[in-house]
């Protein structure tokens, strides 16, 4: 532990008992800050935010240690707070404890390493509460973010339902446009086979043949239809073919390539009889 970040603050109307503790915290590195009584002791507090410790006389003129560190308590909470007293009456030991709710009880005269031991303990035990308050901060801002990750999900999520719902209705729509049209509407795979038909395509007969989906296009149309819908798909342009006579009946063939996320994957081929 580094003595040079902490301060203690040693509160005593006796002189000699404040050099005595500045002769032993010398050695030790620690900066010491003295006051005689408490009024100017709690005056420190407030300018000097580097004290975490605080070592006070019991019986001093004006205000007594247990009042004063009952004080130091309610401003500053969490300051390790010491008694270091020659008296040993039990009343004001209980107040001590009760009142200002200090870490421990020292009495004059002290033994110097006994003393180092002690104060190095308090320090230790500042250093692990503050580490403590700080994971509990952290903890909580943790929270705080995961929270909010947590509701800009739920948003999230509730946005993107309700576009897929959107998104299934105009699918269905569609679904329910492309049965309604009167002439056959065929998709055809980039791989040449048929992947979609309206009702109509389900009536069409091509050689005595009703075309099933999952059949190559090659089984129901003759080569130069099949070339047709291959180079619509590789050049994504549509293309027109008029008055072609399938089973006897004659048809304007029209060719749309697929776009969008489907570019260059399939075409539709509409029938529409002349």
């Amino acid at each position: 532990m580094n003595g040079l970040k902490h301060a203690i603050l040693c509160v005593d109307d006796d002189e000699n008992i404040l050099n005595a503790l500045r002769r032993v915290f010398r050695k030790e590195g620690f900066r010491l800050v003295t006051a005689a009584d408490g009024p100017g002791a709690l005056i420190l507090l407030e300018e000097d935010k580097d004290i975490h410790l605080v070592i006070s006389d019991q019986r001093m003129p004006g205000m007594n240690g247990t009042d004063f560190l009952a004080k130091v308590r309610e401003r500053h909470p969490d300051i390790i707070r010491l008694v270091l007293s020659g008296y040993t009456e039990v009343d004001a030991i209980t107040d001590a404890i009760n009142k200002g709710h200090i870490y421990k009880f020292i009495l004059k005269p002290w033994n110097d390493q006994n003393l180092i031991l002690d104060i190095r303990q308090c320090l230790d035990q500042y250093e692990l509460r503050t580490a403590n308050m700080d994971l509990h901060r952290k903890v909580v801002q943790q929270n705080e973010e995961l929270k909010r990750i947590n509701e800009n999900l739920e948003s999230m999520v509730k946005e993107r339902t309700k576009e897929l719902k959107i998104q299934n209705r105009a699918l269905e729509l569609s679904r329910a446009i492309l049965e309604d049209i009167p002439w056959p509407v065929i998709g055809i795979s980039r791989e040449m086979f048929i992947v979609l038909m309206n009702v109509s395509a389900q009536t069409l007969m091509i050689d005595n043949k009703r075309i099933e989906v999952g059949k190559r296009v090659s089984h129901y149309f003759p080569n130069e239809i099949v070339e047709r819908v291959s180079h619509v798909i590789t050049s994504n342009r549509p293309d027109e073919l008029w008055g072609y006579k399938l089973s006897g009946k004659d048809y304007n063939l029209a060719f749309a390539p697929s776009s969008g996320g489907f570019r260059g994957k399939g075409a539709v081929m509409t029938l529409t009889p002349v």
